[in-house]
């Protein structure tokens, strides 16, 4: 099943546009399966279970941290992730600096754009973005690779393109500013909007549901 939902959706996916096959709360062996189909993006946004992860399985995996992630919690994710794509405060960003000057490294990351129209979620408004990519040299071990977003939770499809071109005209906004070298991802899209996404720019679409199916009950891991 993960093989055929994986090879369904490369197929319709554009070739430029990097797929993140989220894996969490999903056995070792759905991911298995998924790479011995060829993946090698996942996604994961529990600390613990991350670690674990990119710990046993193969180390040619390109881990991607896509969950809130506390500042005590860096331990378990920086020294496995390829890209942070959820730093939503900059308490959070300082701390990633802290860690990456203290351990001799560059961190990638996206800075999450509070982008839907719930309250509960995390993120940066447009002009706290604007404020530190305004002063990026201040953090010298930290990689600003592009923007990370999620649309409004809703089965309004007007709605959800119109968060998608706000975040799309967002990034357009940001390369002619700041001309960033490498500032070049757009994170959204999921299983349920992922061809919207598209449409709008995305570099990169994280699917979990669609590939592994439901996830499973957190007792039944």
């Amino acid at each position: 099943m993960v093989e055929d939902n994986l090879k369904r959706i490369l197929k319709e996916l554009p070739p430029e546009v990097k797929l993140v096959a989220v894996s969490k709360f999903h056995p070792s062996e759905d991911i298995l399966a998924a790479y011995s189909a060829g993946q090698r993006r996942f996604g994961e946004n529990r600390p613990q279970e991350f670690a674990a992860k990119a710990a046993a399985l193969p180390s040619d995996i390109e881990w991607h941290f896509i969950g809130h992630l506390q500042t005590n919690k860096l331990k378990m994710v920086l020294p496995y992730a390829s890209i942070v794509e959820s730093i939503d405060s900059k308490r959070l960003l300082d701390a990633v600096e802290k860690w990456g000057g203290d351990h001799d490294k560059v961190i990638d990351v996206l800075l999450e754009l509070h982008l839907g129209a719930e309250e509960t979620k995390g993120g940066f408004t447009e002009e706290k973005i604007k404020d530190i990519l305004s002063v990026g040299l201040s953090y010298p071990h930290v990689r600003f690779r592009g923007l990370m977003g999620m649309a409004t939770n809703t089965d309004d499809i007007s709605i959800v393109e119109a968060d998608f071109a706000r975040i799309e005209a967002f990034k357009k906004h940001l390369d002619e500013r700041y001309n960033l070298p490498v500032f070049n991802e757009l994170s959204i899209g999921m299983s349920h909007d992922w061809p919207i996404a598209v449409r709008h720019g995305a570099t990169i679409v994280r699917i979990g549901t669609a590939i592994f199916g439901d996830r499973p009950k957190l007792g039944s891991l």
